[in-house]
């Protein structure tokens, strides 16, 4: 997964946290002192997760693909070239 995906997925089960803790106040009492505590520790949840997706630096775009030819360079390209380790064609190794 990328870095992306992985914070949208944090977003998502904070969404769901909401949305669980919003359904468990239709069964409790009004006045609950844990629920109030959970969803308040659920927004600090939500304040520190954005306070973290402004630090997270923006994803670098992928490289573009190229595509290299499997035909034979031309021979002359390499007319002048020396061989690496090996030195000139026309004197001997040091």
């Amino acid at each position: 997964m990328s870095l992306n995906d992985d914070l949208t997925a944090v977003q998502r089960c904070l969404d769901d946290l909401d949305r669980a803790l919003g359904r468990l106040a239709r069964h409790l009492p009004q006045d609950d002192r844990e629920l109030r505590r959970m969803r308040t520790d659920a927004g600090h949840l939500r304040e520190n997760f954005a306070l973290l997706r402004e630090t997270v630096p923006a994803e670098a775009p992928r490289p573009v693909m190229v595509q290299v030819s499997d035909t034979p360079y031309d021979a002359s390209l390499w007319r002048d070239a020396d061989e690496e380790g090996l030195g000139c064609r026309d004197r001997r190794a040091p």
